[in-house]
């Protein structure tokens, strides 16, 4: 292993594919990675995110900072092939992952649900694209579980390996790391900025901004 500082390198990952849920989280991570001699290739893969307008936004920003970069950005979906193509983004399929987890909290089962369903596709697309290494810029918020992510990760490489054979034949394997680490929150915050980057205020899931309102309503 190679260690830098707090983030630790495997041996011989020069290269990975990047589940990126919007471009403030996943700035400094890949600007830490091209830093550090590893290429990434940005995924975005994020059906959980609603209603559709939000769900655009944060896609052009994710493929708008990419492109700044010069590096690859992969759009999962079919957003932007038409408008009557409302649930092209495979919102409809994760609403069916999370059914019966709607009053879960945050940090509860249904983000476990939910980021497995993201993971497992990205781990598919890493096999696809014969990228041996997959990881997440959800480790890098502080809003979410990282146990709960890091899990989610491991058990989509496995099902991943399991179910479906990679087009290099090597096992695909999931970088379980802490991007909050080595001052990358503070950078976060400082490419914000520096890229006026449309900033959220919830994770993208229609179920948390409303537990979010009940629980507003019920201390009020």
């Amino acid at each position: 292993m190679n260690t830098h500082s707090h983030i630790i390198v495997p041996e011989g990952l020069h290269e990975v594919l990047l589940h990126a849920c919007c471009a403030p989280c996943s700035s400094a991570i890949v600007e830490w990675m091209l830093g550090h001699d590893i290429r990434p290739t940005v995924y975005y893969f994020n059906p959980n995110i609603f209603p559709l307008q939000e769900y655009a936004i944060r896609k052009a920003e994710s493929k708008r900072h990419a492109e700044s970069l010069g590096i690859r950005w992969i759009d999962a979906d079919g957003v932007g092939t038409g408008a009557e193509q409302p649930c092209a983004y495979g919102h409809e399929q994760w609403r069916q992952a999370v059914a019966g987890l709607e009053h879960e909290p945050e940090r509860g089962k249904r983000c476990e649900v939910c980021f497995y369903h993201r993971l497992l596709a990205t781990a598919r697309k890493a096999q696809e694209l014969g990228i041996a290494w997959f990881a997440t810029t959800l480790a890098s918020s502080r809003w979410k579980n990282l146990e709960q992510v890091n899990a989610a990760g491991i058990a989509a490489a496995a099902a991943a390996n399991s179910q479906w054979p990679a087009a290099n034949g090597e096992p695909v394997r999931f970088w379980a790391q802490n991007w909050r680490k080595d001052g990358l929150q503070d950078r976060r915050n400082e490419l914000l900025k520096q890229y006026n980057f449309y900033n959220q205020t919830y994770c993208g899931c229609e179920f948390a901004v409303g537990n979010k309102i009940q629980q507003h309503e019920s201390t009020s």
